[in-house]
């Protein structure tokens, strides 16, 4: 009996939620084990205060373990960041999220949707591939790594129309 409601739990289907303010600290501390370049709770609250930005939580019960980030112009956006807990990674759960923030961004009147992304990133790209994104340039040496070494970025786009 236990180790079948054990498994419901671990079942149990991640939440998209709009984040908050009060959500700020943990989106901030997703975005630092993530990247080497790690955003602070300070630009995060920014960003959640300015009406062009939309992010959303990836919520696993009570605990966020992931987001989406992205910036509006027009009907164009911008997805600025998206990281999800590494201990949840390799589940399908970042392209939920992704689909359901572009499905918000749509809401919105986005009409497309760019990215850029590390050229030798494979998990992401082959995320943003499966979702419906296509390259449309490259950016040489986009990327500074802590060590100096310049990794170039391809730029994606999405058609939300």
């Amino acid at each position: 009996m236990m180790a079948w409601l054990s498994g419901l739990w671990r079942g149990r289907p991640a939440a998209v939620e709009p984040a908050s303010l009060r959500d700020a600290a943990r989106l901030a501390q997703l975005h630092g084990a993530s990247f080497h370049r790690g955003w602070g709770e300070r630009e995060f609250e920014t960003m959640l205060t300015e009406r062009n930005t939309l992010i959303h939580r990836l919520k696993l019960g009570q605990k966020i373990i992931g987001f989406a980030a992205s910036r509006m112009a027009a009907d164009e956006a911008e997805i600025l960041s998206i990281a999800i807990d590494a201990g949840h990674r390799g589940r399908g759960l970042s392209r939920d999220l992704l689909l359901t923030h572009l499905g918000h961004l749509a809401g919105r009147g986005i009409r497309a949707i760019f990215l850029e992304v590390e050229e030798n990133n494979g998990p992401a790209r082959k995320l943003y591939e499966r979702t419906g994104f296509t390259i449309v340039g490259r950016r040489e040496r986009y990327y500074q790594q802590p060590g100096g070494e310049q990794l170039n970025a391809l730029l994606m786009r999405r058609d939300l129309s």
